[in-house]
């Protein structure tokens, strides 16, 4: 592994650890074993390093997120949704721990403020602004309680169980949630 590369990981997981504003330069570098120089050389500045430790992950949901069609109205479309979403959150659980716990703190900051985007597009698809109030919290928290739930898996005692255990769980909420029987009360 290259570096460059090895700067953006150590970066991402302790950006995700510690905080990003509470994370400096000298900590990545003394954690990377180098100089803070030359993790300048590499990246221009911490904001630039977030950026780079982000980007897989946001186009990964970018991709996700615009590839939606009418998500809203079609239960197989929401379904198939689900299984790539839970795979988007699995996959990149770091990010999405920063997403989760960090993007209101730091709006300034561009990366935090294109994830914060990402999350209004994805409410937008769901039609999260229309609908009875029922409608509202079902797809609240059927997809930022999933975000919310890995990025606090630790918290919540899910971090032992291995994805192949926690993914077809986590599916499955999520499916009760966003596809259940219909309520003549809705």
């Amino acid at each position: 592994m290259s570096l460059h590369d090895q700067l953006r990981d150590i970066a991402l997981t302790e950006f995700a650890t510690a905080g990003y504003a509470a994370t400096s330069l000298q900590r990545i570098a003394d954690l990377a074993g180098t100089s803070k120089a030359s993790v300048l050389y590499h990246y221009a500045s911490k904001e630039q390093l977030l950026a780079d430790a982000m980007e897989p992950a946001l186009v990964d949901l970018t991709a996700l997120v615009r590839g939606l069609g009418d998500v809203a109205a079609d239960r197989e479309q929401r379904l198939a949704f689900l299984e790539r979403f839970v795979d988007a959150l699995l996959a990149h659980r770091e990010v999405v721990h920063l997403i989760i716990n960090q993007s209101a703190t730091q709006q300034d900051v561009p990366a935090f403020a294109r994830a914060q985007e990402l999350m209004r597009e994805l409410a937008a698809a769901f039609e999260l602004a229309a609908g009875s109030t029922v409608e509202k919290l079902r797809y609240g928290i059927a997809l930022a309680g999933a975000a919310y739930t890995l990025a606090a898996s630790d918290l919540l005692g899910l971090e032992g169980p291995p994805d192949d255990e926690v993914r077809p769980a986590l599916i499955t909420v999520m499916r009760e949630l966003l596809a259940p029987t219909p309520n003549p009360e809705d």
